[in-house]
């Protein structure tokens, strides 16, 4: 038995955990028949993490999967010695997941998905987008370990541009926080990687529609809720390696022999309907570039 630990909801998590699930079954593991998961889903409460995790290390799971860096982090905290698979979008190294990415060391190893390292990437795709924008939102959750380290990245990058961070981490959190964007006249919207934003994609993407706000997001499943623009890593490819890493676990591999893997494959997404209702011309430069473009 293994326990699959996840900051998001099993809504939200479907389409991944079906990734997951296969990538396993290719490597021997077929859930109900010769593998047993144990889920736990905090549902963006990330207090919740740490009490679900050692739940697990006390059912003495074979392994603990861990979808996401708090949930990395609770898993770190509750066991030393069960070997952990982590699909982390914050560097695993500097949370302390991991003493080197091609060296683990101790008992955690799995996907580092960058989704947190690319703001300034997603600033200079939004300010193309926006030219005129004169001041940006950057929505962050303060729950998040690693989000106000990225805000300050996206801050460093913005240069001559204001920033204003909104935070949030509930459901009314968000809610607010528009309302304090719209409140400051935010001429656009960068949205951090997050677990708990994973989770609450269509309100969020609902919202900045609503509010005449064009925004960026992290991941291309906020461009399939309705979100204008998303640039980030393939979610699909961290959680299919997700998948292999748990399966060599399994068979007797120590994480520590298993490196970090990085994600090279990126995607730029825009949602061409949502541009329309936001009166946005997309330019000929970023309709050439992107990956996929939705009507």
């Amino acid at each position: 038995m293994i326990g699959y630990l996840s900051a998001s909801s099993p809504e939200s998590s479907a389409r991944l955990l079906a990734v997951f699930r296969e990538s396993l079954s290719e490597a021997g593991y077929v859930e109900e028949r010769n593998l047993a998961i144990d889920y736990r889903f905090a549902e963006g409460l990330y207090d919740r993490l740490r009490a679900m995790a050692e739940e697990l290390v006390r059912r003495r799971v074979s392994a603990v999967v861990a979808a996401s860096s708090p949930s990395a982090l609770a898993a770190k905290g509750a066991t030393a010695s069960i070997p952990i698979v982590f699909a982390a979008n914050d560097d695993p190294v500097k949370l302390d997941l991991v003493a080197s990415l091609a060296r683990p060391s101790g008992n955690a190893t799995g996907v580092h998905f960058l989704a947190s390292e690319l703001g300034a990437k997603q600033l200079g795709l939004l300010r193309e987008l926006v030219p005129a924008a004169a001041r940006i939102g950057l929505l962050i959750n303060p729950n998040n370990k690693g989000a106000e380290a990225a805000a300050r990245k996206v801050e460093t990058a913005a240069s001559a541009i204001a920033v204003d961070v909104v935070k949030a981490s509930d459901r009314g959190g968000i809610d607010a926080a528009f309302a304090t964007l719209v409140r400051n006249k935010a001429d656009a919207l960068l949205v951090g990687s997050d677990s708990f934003f994973y989770t609450r994609r269509l309100q969020i993407a609902t919202l900045a529609t609503r509010h005449a706000i064009p925004a960026i997001y992290p991941i291309r499943e906020f461009a399939e809720a309705g979100g204008l623009m998303t640039y980030g890593p393939s979610l699909t490819e961290a959680w299919r390696q997700l998948g292999v890493y748990t399966g060599r676990i399994l068979k007797g591999v120590k994480p520590a022999d298993l490196p970090v893997v990085q994600s090279i494959k990126f995607e730029l997404i825009i949602n061409a309907q949502t541009a329309r209702a936001l009166d946005l011309k997309i330019s000929d430069n970023l309709l050439s570039i992107a990956d996929e473009v939705i009507e």
